[in-house]
């Protein structure tokens, strides 16, 4: 695997609460399907 700096974690914005929030370790095999920022978020989309 490619190392990462943390200076240069990919980011995404949250549509819900507009917040930028960067790559995770925990999301390394789904980040392309992370949309929102947190669980609250999550439930809260609609």
């Amino acid at each position: 695997m490619k190392r990462i700096l943390k200076i240069n974690l990919p980011e995404k914005k949250c549509p819900v609460c507009n917040l930028n929030f960067k790559w995770r370790k925990k999301w390394e095999k789904n980040w392309n399907q992370i949309v929102y920022c947190s669980k609250k978020c999550r439930i809260k989309r609609h």
